[in-house]
């Protein structure tokens, strides 16, 4: 049975998204949580379908512009008044009160600071979701092997188990936690922010831990809505960046020698086959490499 007298706050970040925003809140619309819904910028009448539910639990923050994720929401975290802080993608539709059986998790596990729960796909089959820090040889893994060797850099797993990262779809934090390991680091957009929130978190003690007894649907990529050239453009910046910010200055040169021929690669190929994405989405890649 799940203890429901646990204090939490469920921050939902939109960025035109309104058809999966309203699946969303409808799937949390009988939890009794504090919902604050951070629109940055949507076009597409999100901020309409808010207003007009009138949920007195509901906190909304329009952002004029597109702030990106961690900025997003740092804005909802430094509002939110739960004890257990929910960070939650808009293309997502939460299973059996999963906010609650999370909180009540990091409640019996003080030592635990952030966890996150098993991702599903639409069609229930399994997400990976959880990984180890981007090192240099799981870098190399995540640029040439994902493929056939993908489980050592995101997997999902059947036991509770610690591990580096969870992905920041359905990311649960205690409160104290960003007051010691500071917020979401706003100088990455896009992708990899929750790896080095993860970081950070475990850098001030705390653990990490992967909990399965949670499941969440995740319609992934639905929260983005330029493809997948940006996802691989934001990877590039993201790795640097925690390269840079991390780890021993003698690693950046490798990390960028790896990148650039993922981007060699991918571009030969691109050429080969007349494939524009793969040509327009590799030399901004290799371009980034450059700075």
């Amino acid at each position: 049975m799940v203890e429901k007298k646990v204090n939490i706050s469920i921050v939902i970040l939109s960025f035109n998204t309104k058809e999966l925003l309203k699946n969303c809140l409808e799937s949390l619309k009988d939890l009794k949580v504090e919902i604050i819904v951070v629109d940055n910028g949507s076009t597409d009448g999100s901020l309409q379908l808010i207003n007009s539910l009138k949920w007195p639990n509901l906190k909304i923050i329009a952002n004029k512009k597109n702030l990106g994720y961690g900025a997003g929401n740092n804005q909802g975290i430094k509002i939110a008044q739960g004890d257990y802080i929910l960070l939650l993608n808009s293309d997502t539709v939460v299973k059996d009160e999963a906010p609650l059986k999370m909180a009540n998790f990091l409640k019996k596990h003080p030592q635990v600071g952030a966890v996150g729960c098993k991702l599903l796909n639409p069609n229930n089959s399994i997400q990976p979701s959880a990984g180890p820090f981007p090192n240099l040889m799981i870098s190399a893994v995540m640029l040439f092997a994902e493929h056939w060797l993908g489980d050592l850099v995101r997997a999902s797993f059947n036991k509770t188990k610690e591990v580096d990262w969870v992905m920041g779809a359905a990311l649960m934090v205690r409160h104290d936690v960003f007051q010691k390991a500071g917020p979401m680091d706003e100088g990455i957009f896009m992708y990899m922010d929750e790896v080095e929130w993860c970081f950070r978190i475990k850098k001030v003690g705390y653990k990490v831990f992967f909990y399965p007894g949670v499941e969440v649907i995740h319609f992934f990529g639905g929260s983005s809505k330029t493809g997948r050239r940006d996802p691989v453009l934001n990877i590039y910046r993201g790795l640097l960046y925690f390269y840079k910010k991390h780890y021993p200055s003698w690693q950046l040169p490798l990390l960028k020698t790896m990148l650039k021929l993922k981007a060699a690669g991918a571009l030969l190929f691109g050429y080969l086959t007349n494939n524009d994405y793969l040509k327009k989405t590799y030399v901004e890649a290799y371009k980034i490499t450059q700075n």
